[in-house]
């Protein structure tokens, strides 16, 4: 298996074990989707996609409340509209990134996966979560808008039905309802997680990897004219929406929100690591 220099891919965790790549999310609190952890998870699927022998993946969050908040919103304060098409065209390029991927992609889900991380776990071929995650498209309540090509797949697996209840009210719902609709393969108890998704992976990754990655291409169907299609959607709607005064006054109320929400679970942290670090 290629083993990735751990240091070179800022904001992630790398842990080879036993021909499985376990890559961490590791930005806390909330690991918030920066635009660096998205150009530098982007960068690592590109790379082991290009690389001799790319290993099977499990994706998960560091801690046990957040796979992952979603984009960061603060990075959003005072940006003008017409930048926003970057940090766009970059979490596309995750999706395709992944869209494209030939091996085995586990999401073991350990808390919130919400907004782009919900888009994320679409993106696995085997989604695991533990009891207490969450999930949904909250974008509509926060002034922002998910990616085209997110959408596309959520209603090719989910069906459009469903996907239309999520995004159109961006309510959240728990795992039980991910199982009922298809986006959870199996809940897993959460001391278990990690050792239950570095098992899937390695059971698919055991398969003919030419087989693998034929059949894999076949369900998933990329399409470079589709990609392109949805790239302009996402940016035509992004470049219609970012100015409008009710998007603004909810992505201010919700970056104000988020932060207090964000210190709180840093205090929680601390105080856990001082408790533990006394007990011993």
């Amino acid at each position: 298996m290629t083993s990735p220099d751990v240091a070179s891919y800022t904001g992630l965790d790398l842990e080879p074990r036993s021909g499985v790549l376990i890559v961490t999310l590791d930005r806390p609190p909330a690991n918030a989707l920066n635009r660096s952890i998205i150009r530098e998870l982007t960068r690592l699927i590109v790379d082991l996609t290009d690389s001799p022998g790319p290993p099977a993946i499990v994706l998960t969050g560091r801690g046990d409340r957040f796979f992952t908040a979603g984009g960061d919103i603060k990075e959003l304060d005072g940006v003008a509209a017409d930048q926003i098409g970057d940090r766009m065209r970059n979490f596309h390029s995750l999706l395709v990134a992944l869209d494209r991927y030939p091996r085995p992609v586990v999401g073991a889900i350990n808390g919130y996966c919400v907004g782009g991380g919900m888009e994320i776990a679409l993106f696995a071929d085997t989604v695991l979560a533990v009891e207490h995650a969450k999930f949904g498209f909250p974008e509509i309540n926060h002034g922002l808008l998910p990616a085209d090509k997110g959408i596309q797949r959520a209603i090719r697996l989910l069906g459009a039905r469903a996907t239309r209840a999520m995004v159109l009210s961006g309510r959240l719902f728990d795992v039980h309802e991910a199982v009922a609709i298809g986006l959870v393969d199996a809940v897993v108890d959460a001391a278990e997680l990690l050792t239950t998704a570095v098992a899937t992976a390695r059971e698919a990754s055991a398969k003919a990897p030419v087989l693998y990655g034929a059949l894999k291409h076949s369900v998933n169907g990329p399409d470079v004219a589709d990609d392109e299609a949805s790239l302009h959607h996402t940016l035509m709607a992004a470049a219609a929406y970012f100015d409008d005064p009710a998007a603004r006054a909810l992505r201010a109320g919700w970056s104000s929100k988020r932060g207090r929400t964000d210190a709180k679970v840093v205090e929680r942290q601390q105080y856990a690591e001082r408790t533990a670090e006394e007990s011993q």
